[in-house]
């Protein structure tokens, strides 16, 4: 392998890991993000007076699906199949938070799921709203945590 790198073969071209000898474990992800916006944004989202209705419900089911959808939109992720996946999404005072835990029982892990997941999320959140604050800023996309397989445990500092 190039560098390290399990996505790269010894010429350097991009290739999908072969996955087949290791074990299925149940694997867990969590990752988060955060839409920062304007107070009239913010309000008419609690309020549920944005016109393209009710945004944070729109963005809980964009993120699932996402979530879903994962190795359709990043070239070198397996398919996996999905045990479950929540997300949740908070008012904070100058924006919202979306945090996603996705599980499997497969053998690879479910991390680009779960970030996916609050990418698509946030970003529904920002078409949504738009037209009450184009400067809406996502930021924050992080993996918090994973459990299982042969790495382990691990969660961010």
């Amino acid at each position: 392998m190039s560098g390290g790198l399990t996505h790269l073969d010894e010429e350097g071209s991009a290739r999908m890991v072969d996955v087949s000898a290791k074990a299925v474990t149940q694997r867990t992800a969590t990752a988060e993000g955060r839409i920062h916006m304007s107070a009239e944004a913010l309000d008419a989202i609690r309020a549920g007076s944005v016109k393209k209705g009710d945004v944070l419900a729109v963005a809980r089911v964009a993120g699932i699906m996402a979530a879903k959808k994962t190795a359709d939109l990043i070239p070198l992720c397996h398919p996996l199949p999905i045990s479950a996946v929540s997300l949740d999404l908070l008012f904070e005072s100058d924006g919202i938070r979306c945090t996603a835990q996705v599980v499997t029982s497969y053998s690879t892990g479910i991390e680009m799921e779960a970030l996916t997941a609050v990418s698509v999320a946030l970003l529904t959140i920002y078409d949504m709203a738009k037209a009450l604050d184009r400067a809406m800023r996502i930021e924050g996309i992080r993996l918090l945590a994973k459990t299982g397989g042969r790495s382990g445990d691990w969660s961010a500092s």
